[in-house]
C-alpha cells in the first residue's frame, strides 16, 4: 500500500492533489504595460488597468501567452488552440476590481503529466488536469500600522500560471518530489524562476483521507504554502487532522486552511468556497484566445533539452548511474557546469568531484553554482593534472580547497606550494628505504603472515613524502622491498 498514516481505529491513505501558483517571466503584466520587477518600492508598477480605473480595458501580452504555451509543451499537455477569459467576481481590498480575470471552463492548457523519482529509486507519473492563465492580485500587509492595512498594488495583474495537478499524490514525500521536478522543468523553460521565498511560486494543497479502496472523503485547501518543506510539514499535519476528526464520529468540513510552521498545523481560514461562488461569466472585455498551430509548433521545436530526456542522455552518452544523473539534471547550471567539466574527460571522476567536493564547498559558502568560486575549466585543469600525474588525488584535494579560497589557476597553485608529484624511482625507494629501517618489527610482522600492515607501510611513506608520492609508484616499490 506504501505510505499510510495509522490511526486509533487502523490505516488510512492520504489523498493530495496541488494546485501550484507560477508567476510567467515576463517583463510586463498580463494585460498591461507596467513592469514586474521584484522588490520595487510600493505602488511603483501599477498602471490604470491594474488599479481598475474606469474605462481601461484590458490587453493580452503575446509574450505570457506563449510562455504558457512552453510551459504546457514541457508538462507533455494537450494545447488547447481556443481558450477563454473569464471573471472570478469576489471582494478583497487588494484587488481593485473586485474580479479577477482567469480561466476557468476553457483553459489554455489541458491534461498532461509529470514524472516524479523516489528517494528508493521508483518512479511514478503524477496527472495534469490542467494549466490556465490568470492575474495575480495584490498584497495586503497588516503589520506596518496598529490599526490600517497597507495595499501594495505592484504584484496586481501579474500573470500566473495555475498548474492543477489530479489527486495521485498519496505522500508528503511525492509531494515534495513533485513540486521540484515541477520547478525544474519551468526553470529549465525559463517560464517561471520557481523562487517560492519570493512568492513567485506558491502551491495550494488539496488534502484528503480515506480508508484504502474506499471512494474519495471530503478534502480541505490549505492555502498560499511557500516552501517545499512546509508543503510536505502541512500534509501530514492535515493529514492527521483530518483522522482524528473522522475517528471521533465528527465529519470533515470542506473549508480552506492556513499552514501555520511554527506550530507544525494547520487553522481553519474560511468555507470552502464553490464555482458557483464566484459568478465565472467570459469576460466581456477579452475576445476568446484563438492560437495559430503553426505558431504553437515553432514554440515546441524551440524548446530547450528537458530533465528527463538530459537525465537519459547523461546516463547513456557519459555512463552515468540513474542517481547521478538525476542529481547534476536537476538544475540547468549545474548540467552545463558538468558537461563542460566531464568534456573530453573521465565523465565518472568529473561527476564525482562535481556531486563531492564541489557541492560541499558551496553549501559551505552558502553559494550556488552558478556563481561558484572555481569556474568549470578550472575544475576540469585540475581533473588533468590528476590524469596526467602530475598530482595524486590527495594533493589534488588541498589544491581544490585552495582554489576555493584564491580562485587562483590550479597549475599556479601546484608549482607556487612545489606539491608536484615525486616520479622519481629513485626519490621514493630511498623514502621507503628509511620507513622500513625505522620500522623494523613491522616489517617482521608483515613478512611473518601480518599483510594488512602493508597499508601501514603506504601511509608513512606518503607521510614522509608530504602525500606527494606517485601512489602507484609507492605500491610497487614498496611491495619490491618487502618481498
Amino acid at each position: 500500500m506504501g505510505y499510510a498514516i495509522k490511526g486509533s481505529t487502523g490505516v488510512w491513505e492520504v489523498v493530495v492533489g496541488l494546485e501550484v501558483h507560477a508567476q510567467v517571466i515576463s517583463r510586463a503584466k498580463l494585460f498591461s504595460g507596467a513592469a514586474t520587477d521584484f522588490g520595487a518600492p510600493p505602488n511603483t508598477q501599477v498602471s490604470f488597468v491594474d488599479a481598475a480605473f474606469p474605462g481601461m480595458l484590458p490587453v493580452i501580452n503575446r509574450e505570457c501567452v506563449a510562455q504558457a504555451v512552453r510551459t504546457g509543451l514541457g508538462l507533455n499537455s494537450q494545447i488547447h488552440l481556443v481558450s477563454r477569459f473569464d471573471r472570478k467576481n469576489y471582494f478583497y481590498a487588494d484587488l481593485p476590481a473586485g474580479y479577477q480575470i482567469s480561466q476557468y471552463q476553457h483553459p489554455i492548457v489541458g491534461e498532461g503529466r509529470i514524472e516524479i523519482e523516489l528517494a528508493d529509486g521508483s518512479t511514478r507519473e503524477i496527472g495534469i488536469t490542467r494549466l490556465h492563465l490568470e492575474q495575480d492580485a495584490g498584497k495586503s500587509l497588516h503589520d506596518r500600522h496598529p490599526t490600517k492595512s497597507y495595499i501594495d498594488l505592484n504584484r496586481a495583474g501579474v500573470a500566473l500560471m495555475e498548474i492543477v495537478s489530479e489527486p495521485d499524490i498519496r505522500s508528503p514525500e511525492e509531494a515534495g518530489a513533485y513540486l521540484r521536478k515541477l520547478r525544474t522543468i519551468l526553470r529549465y523553460l525559463g517560464t517561471c524562476d520557481g523562487n517560492m521565498e519570493e512568492g513567485s511560486m506558491r502551491a495550494d494543497v488539496n488534502v484528503s483521507v480515506r480508508r484504502h479502496g474506499e471512494p474519495y472523503r471530503t478534502r480541505c485547501e490549505v492555502k498560499n504554502v511557500n516552501s517545499v518543506r512546509f508543503v510536505m510539514q502541512a500534509i501530514e499535519a492535515e493529514a492527521k487532522r483530518q483522522i482524528e476528526v473522522w475517528e471521533s464520529g465528527s465529519a470533515v468540513e470542506q473549508e480552506t486552511r492556513l499552514f501555520d510552521p511554527a506550530q507544525g498545523s494547520t487553522r481553519s481560514m474560511r468555507s470552502k468556497e464553490d464555482a458557483h461562488d464566484y459568478r465565472y461569466f467570459p469576460d466581456p472585455d477579452l475576445l476568446p484566445l484563438v492560437l495559430d498551430e503553426a505558431w504553437v509548433a515553432e514554440l515546441k521545436a524551440k524548446l530547450p533539452e528537458l530533465p528527463d530526456a538530459k537525465k537519459r542522455r547523461f546516463m547513456q552518452e557519459y555512463g552515468l548511474p540513474a542517481y547521478d544523473a538525476g542529481v547534476l539534471v536537476a538544475e540547468q547550471a549545474t548540467a552545463d557546469y558538468y558537461e563542460a567539466v566531464a568534456k573530453g574527460r573521465d565523465t565518472k571522476i568529473a561527476a564525482n568531484w562535481v556531486m563531492g567536493d564541489l557541492f560541499a564547498a558551496l553549501n559551505r559558502a552558502g553559494r550556488t553554482i552558478a556563481d561558484s568560486p572555481i569556474p568549470a575549466s578550472s575544475l576540469g585543469k585540475l581533473l588533468d593534472l590528476i590524469a596526467d600525474n602530475t598530482i595524486s588525488g590527495r594533493i589534488a584535494k588541498d589544491v581544490f580547497e585552495a582554489m576555493v579560497e584564491s580562485g587562483e589557476d590550479p597549475a599556479t597553485l601546484v608549482e607556487r606550494k612545489g606539491l608536484r608529484q615525486v616520479t622519481d624511482l629513485g626519490a621514493i625507494e630511498g623514502v621507503i628505504e628509511g620507513v622500513l629501517a625505522a620500522n623494523a618489527d613491522k616489517v617482521a610482522e608483515y613478512k611473518s603472515g601480518r599483510e594488512k600492515l602493508f597499508g601501514f607501510f603506504v601511509g608513512q611513506v606518503m607521510k614522509a613524502m608530504s602525500g606527494k608520492g606517485n601512489p602507484a609508484l609507492v605500491n610497487e616499490a614498496l611491495r619490491r622491498k618487502l618481498t
